[in-house]
């Protein structure tokens, strides 16, 4: 099943290759400027990006969550997710980060068969979200996605303020800020393609370039950094990305 895109906006902050430059001048001016009594991080460069559908897998009220992973095999894969104001640039803490993705067969927990394979379904497995601390950040440990009928590989992302923790462990209430989904550069997903819990998936894998959501837009668009655990490609990855979100 494919996604489509939808007009809603918000706000990466731009890192690497996307950030500005600053180049320091030979002359030395006397009186500061306006942006030179910005703060380092509300002057940070912030680069306009489209927020993306839920697409039809997502479930209310799940678990909070640090480790979503449960029983599933799979190359590790450890978040680290900052959620900043999109306006100052400054950390949004105890916001919390929501995210939903499929196993390596390609499979949603509560939507098993959807892609073609037979497994048990509990309805929870690789579903969950942290609240961010005071610094703005989420690290959420999961494995790493497979893939789906039409889709690249990718991972589902709400961010929510005012949430309340209910005594079943998830969350009620509060205001959904941001829908996005996260993606994976093409050069690692083609190794982890061939480790033999992904390989064993049936369905023809659509490449980043291909999918229809995915605008090449870079981290602007939800590509994550990722950073290898090991040696190997089962040691698994680290994958980090900063959203900023509107708050008003």
């Amino acid at each position: 099943m494919t996604d489509t895109s939808i007009g809603r906006r918000t706000l990466l902050i731009a890192t690497g290759a996307t950030a500005a430059t600053l180049a320091v001048g030979a002359t030395v001016q006397e009186t500061p400027t306006a942006a030179d009594q910005i703060p380092a991080a509300a002057a940070a460069v912030c680069t306009l990006t489209k927020e993306m559908t839920e697409g039809p897998y997502y479930l209310d009220r799940q678990l909070v969550r640090a480790d979503i992973h449960e029983n599933k095999t799979g190359i590790p894969l450890k978040l680290t997710l900052t959620v900043v104001d999109d306006d100052t640039c400054a950390p949004l803490g105890n916001a919390l980060v929501e995210i939903w993705h499929c196993d390596a067969l390609g499979e949603y927990s509560g939507f098993v068969g959807g892609n073609g394979h037979d497994e048990p379904d509990n309805g929870t497995f690789l579903r969950g979200g942290v609240l961010a601390g005071s610094d703005g950040i989420a690290k959420i440990t999961t494995v790493y996605p497979g893939w789906y009928v039409g889709r690249c590989i990718h991972i589902h992302v709400k961010v929510h303020t005012g949430v309340t923790l209910t005594a079943d462990g998830s969350f009620e209430g509060g205001q959904e800020l941001h829908t996005g989904q996260l993606f994976f550069d093409e050069t690692i997903t083609k190794k982890v393609a061939l480790v033999p819990v992904y390989a064993a998936n049936t369905v023809r894998r659509t490449t980043l370039a291909q999918d229809g959501i995915y605008d090449e837009g870079g981290a602007a668009s939800g590509l994550l950094t990722l950073t290898a655990l090991g040696s190997s490609t089962t040691a698994g990855y680290a994958g980090t990305l900063t959203l900023g979100v509107e708050t008003g």
